[in-house]
């Protein structure tokens, strides 16, 4: 069996425990089988109101075993890997896929499918490994720069975290690799107002290396500033106008849309875009992309949660869907072939997920998006999962501000908006300020023709 890692490879003895599992299933009668190995260590700090509150550090291993007979497959996880744990638990396992009900779809990824040269994402700053007094010292520095906003009444805590995690897959079609990524994080959250008239609001920057966070004052100003904007928020009539998605949120539109071109979703037929491959979904100019391989991205990685080859895809290419997201049980569902899209933890089967998902930047500015809008919506918070993955009607909680004359004018809340996700694909227009600062991104996009239920 061959070996592959990318240049943040974990030790060969954590591929080694994964190759043993595996072998030892196969001697135990499975046909097939992979075993997944995840590793982990964090550590976080919580200080509110000028003082420590918390100090959490985590280390731990988890396993994962799935072994098929025939048609038949089941999963097992451990975090014992000790000769008395595992002999019965690869035992067990078998058993329980001798007695599974037969899935024609269950399969390892095909050979000639799996990844074999991984790229150097740049994930992984091994370099730096922050102890709880440098974190301690940038959530004092957060929280300090909040409180000293003028409004600020309180606050709720900031925080600052490191981590460090690793994968190591081996599966009896041939593929063995392995690779690990850091993260960095620094957040803070803050009240403004007094008595039932308080807001609250947050800032925070994460990312894979030190060296790309955030200053940690500028954080907390930022969510300072941002809560004192909140104060006094006003309730709106109810109408139809133009809204503006600030990139908090905006990105929620993206996640509904990956949702919605899973290939679990379309394999079950609870999908809105069901007959929507090769067709306009978004308005002309759009595009949406999945980049499993972008550089220092906060979900990057070389292969996927199968050992496949994994690429970015244009998603949508000038409004035009061009692909479902696929693993290899919904490929075969479908009868096509996975797009390097499975992802999995160790207690269960892969399922489709997407990586660094984002919509490609537009060519206005926020200003001249919202510049001729006489009366809309500017949201900078969603509240509720109100969202039909089988129609696209869509209903959530929002606040945010007005928009008067092209400008922002007054805090709203207790606010409704509703419309459908393929008439708001179709009438959405992006800005041009997009940042990569979580998994999903987008930049501040407008939609039209939304309604807004107030008061």
């Amino acid at each position: 069996m061959s070996k592959v890692s990318s240049a943040t490879a974990k030790p060969v003895s954590v591929l080694d425990d994964a190759a043993m599992l595996v072998e030892r299933a196969l001697k135990a009668g499975a046909d097939a089988a992979e075993a997944i190995v995840l590793e982990g260590q964090s550590l976080g700090v919580s200080w509110r109101l000028g003082k420590l509150e918390d100090v959490e550090r985590s280390e731990g291993r988890d396993v994962g075993l799935r072994v098929f007979i025939g048609k038949r497959a089941a999963t097992v996880s451990t975090t014992d890997l000790s000769e008395r744990s595992l002999k019965p638990l690869i035992e067990r396992v078998v058993a329980m896929a001798r007695i599974a009900p037969e899935d024609p779809y269950a399969a390892l990824a095909e050979k000639a499918l799996l990844a074999r040269d991984l790229p150097d994402l740049d994930i992984d700053d091994a370099s730096h490994v922050p102890s709880a007094e440098d974190l301690a010292k940038l959530s004092a520095e957060a929280e300090e720069a909040a409180l000293a906003v003028k409004g600020v009444t309180n606050s709720g805590g900031a925080g600052a975290s490191w981590g460090r995690s690793g994968i190591a897959l081996v599966t009896s079609e041939g593929f063995s690799g392995s690779y690990s990524g850091t993260s960095f994080s620094v957040s803070c959250s803050v009240l403004a107002g007094e008595g039932t008239g308080m807001e609250r609001d947050y800032d925070y920057s994460s990312t894979r290396h030190q060296s790309d966070l955030e200053a940690a004052a500028p954080i907390g100003r930022s969510a300072g500033e941002r809560a004192v904007r909140r104060l006094s928020p006003r309730k709106v009539k109810s109408q139809s106008v133009p809204i503006i998605y600030d990139p908090r949120v905006s990105s929620g539109l993206v996640g509904h849309f990956a949702g919605a071109i899973s290939g679990a979703a379309i394999a079950r037929k609870t999908s809105f875009l069901q007959q929507s491959m090769g067709k306009r979904v978004f308005a002309e100019g759009i595009s949406i992309v999945d980049n499993p391989h972008l550089k220092r991205g906060l979900r990057s990685k070389p292969f996927d949660g199968e050992g496949v080859a994994n690429r970015r895809f244009q998603l949508i290419d000038d409004g035009v869907l061009t692909t479902w997201l696929l693993d290899t049980a919904s490929a075969r569902q479908l009868g096509l072939t996975t797009t390097g899209h499975a992802a999995r933890g160790t207690g269960g089967p892969p399922s489709p997920s997407t990586t660094n998902l984002y919509m490609e930047a537009g060519t206005v500015s926020p200003e001249d998006l919202m510049a001729d809008i006489a009366d809309g919506l500017y949201i900078t918070e969603m509240i509720g999962m109100g969202v039909n993955g089988v129609t696209g009607d869509y209903s959530r909680g929002a606040s945010g501000f007005w928009i008067e004359n092209g400008k922002l004018s007054y805090p709203v809340s207790e606010i409704t908006v509703a419309g459908n996700l393929k008439d708001m694909f179709l009438h959405l227009t992006p800005a041009n300020d997009l940042e990569f600062k979580q998994g999903t991104n987008a930049p501040t996009i407008r939609v039209e023709g939304m309604t807004i239920a107030g008061t």
